[in-house]
């Protein structure tokens, strides 16, 4: 594999060059036909422009190829629903999945992205996966490839309410060569939660004309200290 014509490849995906996409992986499968990456990529690139029928065609091969390929089994019930194969127009994201509901949903951008070749294929709206771990609640497909990871701030929280029975929905919100942003929605509040929020509305550090040496700041936050001696 020419690894520097499938990195150029996913920059342009990232970059939404979706017809300067189509026409080096087709350079890339002229030279080796069963390259399923480079084919994943040409189906992605044509169902953004709207070329049903080829993206139809293009996941098709994959398949032939690798039958147990998840991205391209996934992709191909996707391509199912679509509609007026060949339109000059890409199928509208969902907006109704990002309603916002105070305390309950927030829009994250991930720190510590993985590599692009896990993400360049996931559109907006399309469901993720949280991950925790002892020091880090990580994002991943759910075939298990990571995206990336949450804040330290926001990952401590969920953590802490995901132990207590919080159950939680996660959306692809955007994909760009300069980040990964989700979405995340509070599906189901634990009985243990004791009623707090998942996500608390920002606090204003200073009061206006408060002198700064009456502003506290250094107060540990109680929930948060709840969260971490629970963990221990």
């Amino acid at each position: 594999m020419d690894t520097s014509a499938a990195q150029t490849a996913v920059n342009l995906a990232l970059s939404g060059k979706w017809n300067e996409a189509i026409d080096i992986n087709l350079a890339i499968l002229k030279s080796e036909p069963d390259d399923t990456e480079a084919l994943c990529r040409l189906a992605r690139a044509y169902y953004e422009l709207g070329l049903i029928a080829k993206a139809r065609e293009a996941t098709n091969k994959v398949l032939e190829i690798e039958p147990a390929n998840q991205i391209a089994a996934k992709f191909a019930e996707k391509l199912k629903i679509a509609k007026n194969p060949d339109s000059p127009t890409p199928i509208p994201a969902y907006s109704e999945s990002f309603l916002e509901e105070p305390g309950k949903t927030k829009l994250i951008e991930l720190l510590n992205l993985g590599e692009p070749e896990n993400f360049v294929n996931l559109d907006p709206g399309e469901e993720v996966k949280l991950t925790t771990y002892s020091h880090r609640v990580s994002v991943t497909t759910h075939d298990g490839r990571y995206i990336g990871r949450l804040p330290d701030d926001t990952a401590a929280r969920l953590k802490y309410l995901i132990k207590k029975g919080n159950k939680y929905q996660t959306l692809i919100k955007s994909v760009n060569p300069k980040g990964v942003t989700i979405f995340i929605r509070e599906l189901e509040r634990g009985l243990r939660a004791n009623g707090s929020p998942s996500f608390p509305p920002e606090k204003i550090e200073y009061v206006s004309f408060t002198p700064p040496e009456l502003v506290h700041s250094d107060i540990p936050n109680v929930e948060t200290t709840e969260g971490a001696s629970d963990e221990e």
